[in-house]
């Protein structure tokens, strides 16, 4: 059992460390990170049980919509809703960068949590590929989630609109196409590849844009604690 939870929750904290580890002005506070993990990490519950209903009532009943436009939809909502009520006008939330890891850390919840449980059903023998696919994916889609929220956060109040709903809209358009995939089963791996490394190359390059947006509010920070 030790070793399976070890398995399940090594990739989203390599992940997660990775993020953390980039940002290179004040860290974020450590406990306020770790609320936001678990409130993904309790989120996985009542999402699971709406699906369960929802399957067992059969009330979508094409594959396609039921995992790609329900599924993804659902738990985008949840991540973006609980990150909007719980941190956006959290006073530890200082920089554009925060953002990246608030969005990560409430989807690693969530993953980590679903990983376990796909593990004890499964067993270790898919943990390689969940890390690589699923894991991985979620973490991106939240990093996308939280660059819109940070842009939102410190964008004009023109503007904070827009990035609000773009911070749900992009990662439920990447989590469609994601779950999208899947439902194709005969040229899966023909479009998953492509596609995670798209996955990767525009998370990062969100993480790169918040990391240098982030380095210009240090800077504006400090000239005016110490004007010249």
């Amino acid at each position: 059992m030790f070793i399976l939870l070890t398995v399940a929750i090594a990739p989203g904290l390599a992940l997660f460390s990775y993020f953390y580890l980039r940002k290179q002005i004040a860290k974020e506070p450590s406990r306020t990170l770790f609320h936001t993990f678990l409130y993904g990490a309790i989120m996985t519950f009542p999402i699971l049980f709406i699906q369960h209903v929802f399957e067992e009532e059969n009330i979508f009943p094409d594959a396609f919509f039921r995992n790609a436009v329900f599924t993804s939809g659902l738990e985008e909502f949840f991540k973006w809703f609980i990150l909007l009520i719980s941190i956006y006008r959290h006073t530890e939330f200082e920089d554009a960068y925060d953002g990246i890891l608030y969005g990560a850390s409430i989807s690693l919840g969530f993953a980590t949590v679903e990983n376990i449980l796909y593990l004890l059903t499964y067993g270790t023998d898919i943990a390689f590929l969940r890390a690589l696919l699923p894991v991985s994916s979620h973490a991106l889609f939240g990093v996308v989630l939280g660059y819109y929220i940070g842009r939102a956060k410190f964008a004009p109040q023109a503007h904070k609109r827009k990035f609000l709903l773009t911070a749900f809209l992009a990662p439920y358009c990447l989590h469609f196409i994601y779950n999208g995939i899947f439902v194709i089963d005969e040229f899966v791996l023909y479009l998953i590849i492509p596609f995670m490394l798209f996955l990767w190359w525009f998370g990062l390059t969100r993480v790169k844009y918040a990391h240098t947006f982030a380095m210009q509010q240090f800077r504006r920070r400090t000239q005016i604690k110490h004007p010249h």
